[in-house]
């Protein structure tokens, strides 16, 4: 099956890595109208933002039918664990319209942490030791804790999704087991009545993306993010500070161990288990001395790794969704750019604490149809937008992280340098940036 030839394409989410599918998408000459619901202040220059809920499916449903949708495409993870794609599926009316994520069952890989790891255990995927608490066995989680299965620093995830702040790294004991009480408690509410105890994995970190059709799959560029939100790896967690791509230590070397030892496996054991999977796989891994390990699963792209991952990606786009939608993706042809990719994120001043929205951003570069149209660029980046919206006709910040700016150079170092170079033309009240992103692997 195919696509037809010029396709109409309802794309959910609001932040930075739907703009950059946005600006992906309408690179394409295959594509008619793209809908982006309900988008941001960036990504009414790709298409034409609509005001509705991804998570209210049965408006979705009415979206699609009033405008001839054809496919839709899931950003966040949120509608993916609550099941878009089922409700697809089991309507009659609509069933015939492909989703480009995973069903319910399969977005358990990233919606609870049990039910990751315990797949991993069953398809032989490299991975951390664990053990998994609820009220019931709390006093042996924290007895878990005090044994020689695990050494400080102590790893407590909340099971569900919450919102990226559910993962605790503690180095005293007695502190992990009051969290790890506090957590069962309700600390994280509902995604904490579950707790997943890890053992450390020691080393540094890279996200490797695949595409895939539920049997075959496309390995897509790798990518480095920057979670904390100070220079040097320090201070609080974030949605990610920045990210970068290629990776220099994902040698060929490497990357074939994570091909056959965890892509391979991962994807045979999506199709052994009769999992519906057609999207994208986000596998966070551990380079613990030329040897990957799985932190985590995402059923979906990164944010911000997606602002690096898809300007190095030059085939088109919506080819390579209809090889995951109709399973044709061996068919498909994946063209990469060698050159490196660099975002660097601009962030509301007190962010990921508290921080004021609605500050007007000044110096935003105007939005050019020279690379396809869809993002305001510059000569030389790429601004996508993650947090925005428009004000009485002016761009204003809407979140904590409120731009992406990604740049593309021979090197890390050319391409951050474009990157802060941009940024210095960029204004608004608190704005802060990571000034260190990609120096860690020069």
């Amino acid at each position: 099956m195919k696509l037809p030839q010029t396709v109409n394409i309802l794309l959910l989410g609001s932040g930075g890595r739907e703009h950059a599918f946005a600006w992906k998408i309408a690179q394409s000459p295959r594509l008619e109208k793209l809908y982006i619901a309900p988008g941001n202040a960036g990504t009414r220059a790709c298409g034409i933002n609509a005001d509705l809920d991804p998570s209210n499916f049965p408006a979705l449903k009415q979206f699609v039918l009033n405008n001839y949708i054809n496919l839709v495409v899931v950003g966040p993870e949120q509608p993916l664990v609550d099941g878009v794609k089922d409700y697809f599926l089991n309507d009659p009316e609509i069933r015939h319209i492909p989703v480009i994520g995973p069903s319910q069952e399969a977005a358990q890989l990233e919606g609870s942490k049990e039910y990751a790891k315990a797949f991993m255990m069953r398809h032989g995927i490299p991975t951390a030791a664990y053990f998994t608490v609820t009220k019931e066995n709390v006093e042996e989680g924290c007895a878990f804790l005090a044994s020689d299965k695990v050494r400080a620093p102590y790893v407590l995830k909340a099971d569900g999704l919450a919102a990226g702040k559910g993962v605790l790294i503690i180095d005293d004991l007695a502190e992990a087991q009051a969290e790890l009480r506090a957590m069962i408690d309700g600390k994280f509410g509902t995604a904490s009545k579950k707790v997943v105890i890890e053992e450390f994995l020691s080393g540094i970190e890279v996200s490797v993306f695949v595409a895939t059709d539920g049997v075959s799959y496309k390995i897509l560029p790798e990518a480095k993010d920057y979670k904390r939100v100070g220079e040097g790896d320090t201070g609080l967690n974030t949605g990610g500070m920045g990210a970068v791509s290629p990776v220099p230590f994902a040698t060929p070397e490497f990357m074939e161990k994570v091909r056959t030892r965890i892509v391979e496996p991962t994807v045979r054991g999506i199709r052994e288990e009769g999992l519906d999977y057609t999207g994208f796989i986000f596998i966070g891994l551990m380079n613990c001395g030329g040897e990957p390990k799985v932190v985590e699963y995402n059923v979906r792209m990164g944010d911000p790794e997606t602002e690096v991952v898809l300007p190095r990606i030059t085939s088109d786009m919506i080819d390579l969704f209809e090889g995951i939608a109709h399973r044709t993706l061996d068919e498909k042809v994946l063209e990469v750019t060698p050159q490196t990719a660099a975002t660097v994120v601009c962030v509301s001043g007190g962010y990921p604490g508290a921080y004021e929205k609605g500050k007007p951003i000044s110096g935003l570069p105007t939005v050019s149809a020279a690379i396809g149209g869809g993002a305001a660029v510059t000569e030389n980046s790429i601004v996508f937008h993650a947090g925005t919206a428009l004000k009485e006709g002016r761009v204003v910040t809407a979140g904590g992280r409120v731009l992406a700016v990604t740049s593309l150079g021979d090197s890390i170092p050319a391409a951050t340098a474009k990157s802060y170079a941009t940024i210095e033309g960029i204004g608004f009240e608190g704005l802060y940036c990571r000034r260190d992103i990609g120096r860690d692997l020069l």
